[in-house]
């Protein structure tokens, strides 16, 4: 679409232009498609366009997500009988098993890529915390740089870095996490708000492969951590598996489902922190993947010549899948095993496999399938 749209028809960038913006963004945490398109507006008119751009992108998406999250919790407080999220849960396992089965396509290709994936399937599977995911992928990276993949080499003149907007970044980074520990130790008022900023932001800065690795990060940070810690989790799995699912059928990025995460943790709070916390929780997992594309684009202009960037971005990619992978599997154990989930989850992962049904079709016929099981 972009393709067809901002080189042939509009002319906005070169088709050259267009792959490396998408390679650049392939390399940074965040939303690809949402960064690609952000720049392709920056590069036409500058920073005030390119938010425009930014947030007419996101916007639609966040308000349906965000809106969900008062549906959800609206049932749930209310105990109506419904049937209608009844083959979502289980269709979103499919959906998760789907991205992880794609992205080996591309990412796992040798003998070394697989083992990074399968280690990191069982390390995700069984150490639960959030810290694991950074760990991992770091890790990744040092592996693969052991590969004797020979990548030519790129001699371009280096362009000028403004290493103080880097800061910029980390800074926000280190304040927020500073600021989160603070109101929990102190017991603020608004503590909770603080947390979810900080969860948000962290997530956007270390979440590579797109919406789908949001998942196991999401589900470790507000449902398996609380648990550990002998607290109640902020949301369950099954409404994690709900919103997930939904925002497939959305229009916009899947990082949107963070807008209705962010109102379910907020959620017995009051309508009015929902829809705050709806609010936190986008502009937060947002930010840093923006940050870094406004600052550090012609930081990969110059990096890119180096092998050893290729080289740990292979062995990035493929920990990302064994990650996904994993979320499936942990997030299928929060359901009742019943046959019919794992009929669904089968359905769901040959549809988008083997057919080319959009997945918002997809999910609207496991609504409807749930709807009438209840009439």
């Amino acid at each position: 679409m972009m393709m067809r749209t901002f080189v042939q028809k509009r002319k906005d960038v070169s088709e050259e232009e267009l792959m490396e913006y998408n390679a650049f963004c392939q390399m940074l945490p965040g939303p690809s498609s949402t960064q690609t398109v952000t720049l392709i507006a920056y590069k036409r008119g500058g920073i005030p366009l390119a938010i425009i751009a930014l947030l007419l992108w996101i916007m639609p998406a966040a308000i349906i997500m965000g809106a969900l999250s008062f549906v959800i919790y609206y049932i749930d407080v209310r105990d109506i009988n419904t049937d209608l999220f009844r083959y979502v849960l289980p269709m979103s396992v499919g959906f998760i098993c789907y991205a992880a089965a794609k992205m080996m396509r591309s990412s796992v290709r040798h003998v070394a890529t697989w083992a990074i994936m399968i280690g990191c399937i069982i390390v995700t599977y069984f150490v639960r915390f959030p810290w694991v995911f950074p760990v991992l992928l770091l890790l990744a990276g040092i592996i693969s740089n052991f590969s004797n993949k020979r990548i030519p080499d790129i001699k371009q003149k280096p362009k000028p870095i403004k290493w103080k907007n880097l800061w910029v970044f980390v800074g926000i980074f280190l304040v927020v996490g500073a600021l989160s520990e603070v109101a929990t130790l102190y017991a603020f008022p608004n503590a909770k708000l603080f947390n979810l900023f900080e969860n948000f932001y962290r997530f956007g800065s270390i979440v590579f492969g797109g919406g789908q690795a949001l998942m196991p990060m999401m589900l470790f940070q507000f449902v398996n951590r609380p648990e550990r810690l002998g607290m109640a989790p902020l949301l369950s799995g099954e409404q994690l598996l709900t919103g997930y699912g939904m925002v497939q059928a959305v229009p916009g990025p899947v990082f949107a489902v963070c807008s209705y995460v962010g109102g379910m943790v907020m959620s017995p709070y009051g309508a009015v922190w929902q829809g705050v916390g709806c609010l936190v929780a986008t502009f937060a997992v947002f930010l840093p993947s923006t940050l870094l594309l406004f600052f550090l684009f012609p930081v990969y202009q110059n990096l890119r010549q180096y092998v050893v960037i290729f080289r740990a971005l292979e062995g990035i990619n493929a920990a990302i899948v064994g990650i996904v992978w994993a979320s499936g599997v942990v997030l299928f154990q929060t359901m009742t095993f019943e046959w019919t989930n794992l009929v669904v989850v089968a359905i769901t992962f040959s549809i988008l496999y083997f057919t080319k049904i959009p997945a918002p079709l997809i999910v609207l016929g496991w609504l409807l399938l749930g709807w009438t099981m209840n009439i």
